[in-house]
């Protein structure tokens, strides 16, 4: 396939960012299938017809199942609220449409399985958005991990923290709402730290949990009184792995002064591997060798070694950006529905996680909440 086409379903910080990344990807990647940006979708429609124009679509609608049934549309991108994903993706699979859906896959686990079930039943080809697994400095951290430069992995600590609900008098909105939402912090933001650990050290086999809903009620935006919070502000796991390797899982999104710290520690045998979202280009690397006075973190900058960062720009340090990621994710989709390989890794670039992948994620993060609730240990 020469050219793919794009429907976009959704304007807001996800929409923008698969937009900016299938118009900028052909530029940057060169070797790809060249996305044509066909339709877009928001309510109202002259939302969406500013929003087409903005970004370079052909034309707009405010009819999501038209952009579905559009025969010129290839690829669905979905960026709506978590309660919309499942009847569009669904409704785009019938369609025989290949999906690029935002995490998370739907509220439940159940509705998640379905949608994994059907694509793989259509023999559509999809794929999740869950760009930090696409950085640079991620991938070298996982090949350190092959190689064995620290060892036998033994323990995984990971944090992801944000401040977007911190406040108290921050208004209502749907996020805090089962039905629309789902999950709180561990949809919006464990999902993502869940997919980093099965990455640098693979399968969760079971975990003890628990949760926290900090501001239980948030103000109405009228005015009118208070809401319910109906899930967590905060999540905690102790995990096993089935490799035998330990580990603990924390999510917040209620942590003053954190806007993305999605951060996590390796322990080996030999040494210890350090990421912080907030330092995107950085890995720090502890190895267990020499005299130990000459021991000491290593701080390795991502650079044209580290592929595909070389395909954005020919020099070290200069730094990759949360863009850049989804432009590399949106890659790797765009080769794998030409007819590329989905597990074979290109320089960096994996078509990865399908909706069968992302449903693994799923299960531990409703594992989490499954444990908080019980009280007791949930095998995944």
């Amino acid at each position: 396939m020469e050219n793919i086409g794009i429907g976009l379903i959704g304007t807001g910080f996800m929409g923008k960012a698969h937009a900016l990344a299938f118009a900028a990807v052909k530029g940057v990647m060169g070797d790809v299938p060249l996305p044509r940006l066909r339709i877009l979708c928001d309510t109202p429609i002259e939302k969406a017809q500013e929003m087409a124009t903005q970004f370079g679509f052909e034309k707009a609608t405010d009819d999501w199942r038209a952009l579905v049934n559009d025969p010129q549309v290839d690829i669905v991108s979905i960026t709506t609220p978590n309660n919309l994903h499942f009847e569009m993706a669904m409704a785009a699979i019938a369609a025989g449409k290949h999906v690029y859906c935002e995490k998370p896959l739907s509220l439940t686990l159940e509705a998640a399985e379905e949608m994994a079930a059907a694509a793989n039943l259509a023999g559509v080809k999809t794929m999740v958005g869950y760009n930090y697994i696409k950085n640079p400095a991620f991938t070298h951290a996982k090949a350190l991990i092959a190689d064995g430069a620290i060892g036998e992995i033994v323990h995984f600590r990971g944090w992801v923290d944000e401040d977007y609900q911190a406040d108290p008098d921050l208004p209502w909105t749907w996020r805090a709402k089962i039905e629309d939402a789902g999950l709180g912090a561990l949809g919006d933001l464990g999902c993502h730290l869940v997919s980093m650990a099965y990455g640098l050290v693979g399968p969760i086999e079971s975990l003890i949990a628990d949760m926290q809903t900090i501001h239980k009620t948030r103000p109405l935006v009228d005015g009118s009184g208070h809401a319910a919070v109906e899930n967590e502000d905060t999540a905690s796991a102790l995990v096993r792995f089935t490799n035998g390797a330990h580990g603990s899982l924390s999510t917040s999104r209620s942590a003053w002064g954190r806007k993305n710290r999605l951060a996590w520690e390796v322990h080996g045998t030999k040494g210890m591997i350090c990421f912080d979202q907030e330092r995107m280009n950085e890995l720090q690397v502890y190895k267990n060798e020499g005299a130990i006075r000459n021991q000491g973190f290593t701080t390795i900058l991502t650079g044209p070694e580290h592929a595909p960062y070389g395909k954005f720009c020919p020099a070290a340090g200069h730094q990759l950006g949360f863009n850049d990621l989804k432009i590399i994710e949106a890659a790797a989709f765009l080769r794998h529905v030409a007819g590329g390989v989905a597990s074979e890794e290109i320089g960096g670039e994996v078509a990865y996680p399908s909706f069968t992948d992302a449903l693994e994620f799923e299960k531990t993060i409703h594992a989490i909440a499954q444990s908080a609730q019980s009280g007791t240990r949930i095998f995944i």
